[in-house]
């Protein structure tokens, strides 16, 4: 049974008046337990509507997604909820923290979405959190946090239920250098620790060195990113 995240000539269009319009064409890409691989293009390129697809957050008009051996075409919208939630860790451009609640709470709620709360998931949430750097600011809310403690976070949220697959999409938006390299670099060592398969859709070139592989998506087809054209790609 194929593990990991396997796109395969994935295809999303859209009707507008008589015309379709496509948004990807034949997209694949293969994404094994322990990769951290990244996707640059410029804007309107379909790297939004790409890690939708790969987050089961969209369905795809033709071809395939197999996340850790579940064909998402075959599931109904309940599966698919559940997939999301249990399989898949979402690290987006902003932390998204939810105001009224400390860091350590922050990640019970994802446990409590997924069930009862055990002591073993207390206890797992704050090892995640000493390991993050956040054993200090368990009990920190978000306005008390600097932008890189939020990521981190954020961070942590996304592996709180131990999924197999990360995706990260431009999660260096609202960083600086420092604090970019710092989140980024725990992403990467996160994926090959606990052998995640991830994704990062980004602009950032200056994060790239932390990923084993590079992809770029232009007019919604995806290839492997050749270093002559890759800095300019990531600018646009």
């Amino acid at each position: 049974m194929p593990t990991g995240l396997q796109i395969n000539n994935v295809t999303k269009y859209y009707a507008e008046g008589s015309n379709r319009i496509s948004a990807l064409e034949r997209v694949s890409i293969s994404v094994e337990f322990g990769e951290f691989v990244a996707v640059v293009g410029p804007s309107g390129s379909g790297k939004s509507t790409f890690l939708s697809i790969a987050g089961a957050l969209l369905k795809a008009s033709e071809g395939e997604v197999n996340l850790n051996g579940h064909l998402l075409s075959k599931l109904s919208d309940k599966e698919l909820s559940n997939v999301r939630l249990k399989e898949i860790g979402f690290i987006m451009q902003s932390s998204n923290l939810v105001p009224y609640l400390n860091v350590f709470d922050q990640l019970l709620l994802v446990k409590k979405m997924s069930g009862k709360v055990r002591a073993e998931d207390k206890t797992f949430a704050v090892n995640l959190l000493e390991e993050l750097g956040l054993g200090s600011k368990l009990k920190s809310f978000p306005e008390e946090l600097s932008g890189g403690e939020k990521q981190r976070t954020a961070v942590a949220r996304a592996l709180i239920n131990n999924p197999n697959v990360i995706l990260a999409d431009e999660p260096t938006a609202s960083l600086d250098t420092k604090r970019a390299h710092e989140v980024v670099s725990m992403i990467a060592h996160e994926v090959k620790s606990r052998r995640k398969a991830a994704i990062m859709v980004t602009h950032d070139e200056r994060m790239l060195e932390y990923c084993d592989r590079v992809y770029r998506m232009e007019d919604g087809r995806l290839s492997p990113a050749e270093s002559t054209s890759l800095a300019a790609v990531c600018k646009l």
